[in-house]
């Protein structure tokens, strides 16, 4: 532009006579044509329909835009006579017009439209390099130009740049793939009737519940075994020595173990599991608050404390490998967890087959870590720790399949967190058909929905309004709200809050009702019943497998603390071994009519079961056996004497077992005449009872 204006310069300065001659012919002009168009002001407003629409212009109707600026450019080399100062007048009023006025965002000043009509004149020579966007804005009456120079045009620079005043929006803004434009769908009351859907027919690939074959009097050591295998222990064992060797000093790690002396530390600790102490020291304490023997029994605290401290899980040697390639793709993140991870959850898969309802939900692993795989979910109970993705049972929730979160993978399919795990974790090649799948509303997606129906997977679940463009709509409580999108239902029901639920499988509304406790008219409480849909009630039943099978592992979760992430996780295998193993348990009795343990029960039938599996005891010293022996009371015989529980006169003996005062001279043997008698006692045995809950 600068270098038009260079050009035409000398022009300019050659016909400067002419020019002002012009000039008074041009404002003479512009006053007939400003005239003219008040005149047809009316008609502009009735043919005002005609103009185009900023947000109907779609992206092939933005070439056909007249840049102003472009045309200026054209037109500068011949601005010299009489003619072209007629154009550049012309084409500053053609710049008011919606269709061909471009908006930039980089000038300073913010002007409307009607302040571009009174200024044509830009003064900065810097606006001539601005680029004019070509954008519609809306229709504005024109008014006269205020009279000017004709030098005000002499450079295609003097075309105003004018900034879009408020939030600029593109004419087409890409939606997400998921998304659904609601506006142009119709929403239903729950008084018009719905079609009732298609239901799946279940036809899993083996028959439901446990897979394996046991016998009336199996023990829970037999249900646990297959998980825990002995091949896998062996496994353990193996990278155990392989690590305390190369690692732990000699003093801490004398010698190797063994599968044997690995079970017994196993049921250490799941014992740990039922009897909580701060610190591991405490359980082999001798001190007459703790002294507790089934630790002693089962193994010495430091071999225990060595054990767990050279624990490991994969191959010292893979580790060291797979360290060469951090920071490149081949880099695995869950190189020292993999092998028993791989394990447990091949045997969580075979032990098991769910049955028609299942859920897909978040765990958290609490840990501290300073790991790049630690997480934070602030809506949780546990808010820092690791993430795991579980598929479980709706009704027993027992963990059928679950991977570790390690992150954002370079193998996504780029349609979100939420829908890759659950085609991952759905695997209708082992589940089979027809299964029922619920999902919260970080998972639920109509894309996600209609690729599990291709797999012929039904779901149901709550969602999130942006992914469908809702908004919200003022209602009563207990309002339902409808439509279909091919093979999917929406539905917004009114209850404390609005919820949205999708479903593949469910009619809009059956009938059913839900109590709910509203504001009486007069006061106090009521309680009134609500439309509900079915959707909803089927959620709230089979939706917490998940939750369930962390509230069964949170009751004695073994998980302690430990300086390295990956024993964490080992524990948490535990965990789900131990849970995984009840529920069979469970399942067995059932199907035979007999009467199954508790949770508590079969952890301790678990733990005696381990240590006699494991076949060796340390060697213990019995506690010495409590007597009931004389003392004195105080250092002076003639002083603190007390009254004699038998005989009610002073002496200065007591029992110390006992705590009672009891005379013991050759003429009174009261001592002994109390111990030996039968009321005598009972009542020593309940002062026993109290003093030791004392202590």
């Amino acid at each position: 532009m600068d270098d038009v204006k260079e050009e035409n310069s000398p022009s300019l300065i050659n016909s400067s006579a002419a020019t002002e001659e012009c000039s008074r012919d041009a404002k003479e002009e512009n006053s007939q044509e400003f005239i003219s168009k008040n005149a047809n002001d009316v008609k502009q407003e009735e043919n005002s329909d005609d103009f185009i629409n900023a947000n109907d212009v779609s992206e092939d109707d933005s070439d056909d835009f007249l840049n102003a600026n472009d045309l200026s450019e054209d037109n500068s080399d011949d601005c010299t006579s009489m003619d072209d100062v007629e154009l550049v007048l012309m084409l500053s009023e053609d710049s008011s017009d919606p269709e061909s006025v471009g908006f930039s965002e980089e000038s300073e000043e913010e002007m409307t439209v009607e302040s571009v009509l009174k200024d044509q004149l830009s003064e900065s020579s810097d606006s001539s390099d601005e680029v004019l966007n070509p954008e519609v804005t809306p229709q504005k009456r024109k008014r006269p130009f205020p009279e000017k120079s004709v030098n005000s045009f002499s450079s295609p620079a003097a075309i105003p740049v004018v900034k879009w005043r408020g939030k600029r929006k593109s004419l087409h803004r890409l939606q997400e793939e998921f998304q659904l434009n609601t506006s142009e769908l119709k929403w239903n009351s729950m008084d018009k009737p719905d079609k009732e859907p298609r239901q799946p027919v279940f036809k899993p690939l083996q028959p439901p519940g446990p897979q394996v074959v046991c016998s009336p009097f199996c023990r829970p050591l037999q249900y646990f075994e297959l998980f825990f295998t002995t091949s896998v222990l062996q496994t353990i064992v193996d990278h155990t020595n392989a690590y305390g060797a190369e690692k732990c000093s000699k003093k801490i790690w004398k010698q190797d173990t063994s599968v044997q002396e690995f079970k017994a530390y196993l049921a250490l600790v799941i014992y740990m599991g039922l009897l909580k102490c701060s610190s591991l020291q405490d359980y082999w304490k001798t001190s007459n608050i703790y002294r507790l023997p089934f630790p002693n029994r089962t193994m010495s605290g430091n071999r225990f404390l060595a054990i767990s401290s050279a624990l490991h899980l994969s191959d010292p040697k893979v580790d060291a490998v797979n360290e060469e390639k951090k920071g490149t793709h081949e880099y695995d993140r869950l190189c020292k967890i993999k092998p028993l991870y791989q394990d447990i959850q091949e045997a969580c898969k075979t032990s098991f087959q769910p049955f028609q309802n299942i859920s897909i939900d978040e765990r958290m692993v609490a840990t501290k870590a300073r790991n790049g795989l630690k997480q934070y979910m602030k809506n949780k109970p546990t808010k820092w720790g690791y993430k795991l993705f579980v598929l479980a049972d709706s009704l027993s929730g027992y963990t059928w399949d679950f991977f570790v979160y390690e992150g954002k993978s370079v193998f996504s399919q780029g349609k979100g967190v939420g829908y890759d795990t659950v085609m991952r974790l759905a695997n209708e090649k082992l589940l089979g058909s027809g299964y029922k799948l619920f999902v919260d509303n970080f998972f639920t997606s109509p894309s996600l929905f209609k690729d599990l129906l291709s797999k012929k997977i039904w779901a149901c679940g709550t969602l999130r309004a942006n992914r469908i463009n809702h908004s919200k709509t003022p209602a009563p409580r207990g309002n339902i709200r409808w439509f279909r999108d091919d093979k999917l239902l929406f539905i917004e029901w009114k209850d404390r809050r609005d919820v949205l639920m999708c479903s593949t499988f469910h009619k809009a509304y059956n009938g059913d009702t839900v109590k709910r406790k509203v504001k009486g008219e007069k006061s106090g409480r009521i309680i009134k019943d609500f439309p509900v849909p079915a959707a909803v009630l089927d959620y709230n039943k089979h939706m917490g497998g998940v939750d369930l099978s962390d509230a069964l592992i949170g009751y004695y979760k073994v998980l302690h603390k430990t300086r390295k992430w990956y024993r964490t996780f080992f524990y948490h295998f535990v965990d789900i071994a131990v849970v995984n193993a009840f529920i069979l348990h469970k399942h067995t009795a059932k199907e035979k009519n007999e009467k199954s343990m508790t949770q508590k029960e079969f952890r301790e039938g678990l733990c005696s079961d381990l240590m006699k599996a494991s076949g060796c005891y340390s060697i213990v010293h019995p506690a010495p056996e409590l007597l009931h022996l004389p003392k004195y009371i105080s250092d002076d015989s003639t002083v603190g004497r007390q009254k004699c529980r038998n005989c009610y006169l002073k002496t200065p003996i007591m029992c110390v077992l006992c705590k009672l005062p009891l005379c013991f001279v050759p003429t009174r043997t009261c001592f002994t005449d109390w111990h030996e008698s039968k009321a005598a006692e009972v009542k020593c045995r309940v002062s026993v009872g109290k003093i030791s809950k004392a202590q």
